[in-house]
């Protein structure tokens, strides 16, 4: 059983954060909230995400899992009004998941658990940088790598913090002090070299957050972190690097 209200663009920004990846998602359910881990494709990006009871307006749910299009779910969260509620409800006979706003009534099909990928494990990282900053910085440097390169460098050098993008004839850099950021912690040197691919759609959805927390180290993948729902909520990317030859 699952029956929930939630505000629209709490649940707009929650699904958009997992779409942005990969098109399916299993959710687990329990009296907590509901949460998700999943990676792409090309197993290059995992997003996971975990939005507390709390962040509903009315929650009850028993013990369980569904697994949904997220491409299809986004769509019909498009036609929500930020101000609207939403309503969700499980129908555990038809295997489809009612969805109800603005006097608008969907039914959307669940997907068969045995199609889906099982759900990944989270590697065991020791990063030793940490940077926190405001969402649009990160959204500002990834615009710019855009227009000189597919790749961008993230790093961190004594108390800088830079972003970095280099192509054949042309290179752009934005650096960030200590005192210029919310944080920065570091044991050493940190540098990792990214695709612009994944990057460029993490950054569209951080850009609405005041505090995003990356964790970085040499060659070595990148964590994200960020709050959502008013701290009820939080979402985590981790993006494998690529591999720089000499």
């Amino acid at each position: 059983m699952f029956r929930a209200t939630i505000n629209a663009d709490i649940l707009k920004d929650s699904m958009e954060a997992i779409s942005t990846l990969v098109d399916e998602a299993r959710f687990k359910l329990d009296k907590d909230g509901i949460s998700t881990r999943a990676v792409d494709s090309a197993n290059v990006a995992m997003i996971t995400l975990e939005l507390d009871a709390d962040a509903f307006e009315s929650y009850e749910c028993t013990d369980g899992e569904i697994c949904l299009d997220m491409l299809k779910l986004v769509d019909i969260l498009g036609m929500a009004d930020k101000s609207d509620k939403i309503e969700l409800e499980l129908n555990t006979e038809t295997h489809k998941l009612m969805i109800r706003m603005g006097g608008l009534a969907y039914m959307l099909s669940l997907l068969d658990p045995s199609s889906m990928r099982k759900e990944p494990k989270t590697p065991n990282l020791d990063l030793p940088a940490k940077v926190v900053l405001n969402g649009k910085d990160m959204r500002l440097a990834v615009k710019a790598a855009e227009k000189v390169s597919d790749h961008m460098a993230l790093g961190v050098d004594g108390d800088i913090f830079f972003m970095e993008a280099r192509g054949d004839t042309d290179q752009v850099r934005l650096q960030r002090t200590k005192d210029e950021l919310i944080d920065l912690t570091s044991s050493g040197p940190a540098r990792s070299l990214f695709s612009l691919d994944f990057l460029s759609d993490i950054a569209k959805v951080v850009s609405k957050v005041n505090e995003v927390t990356i964790h970085l180290g040499k060659d070595y993948p990148i964590k994200i972190d960020f709050e959502i729902a008013d701290g009820k909520g939080k979402v985590g990317y981790l993006l494998a690097p690529r591999i720089e030859s000499d």
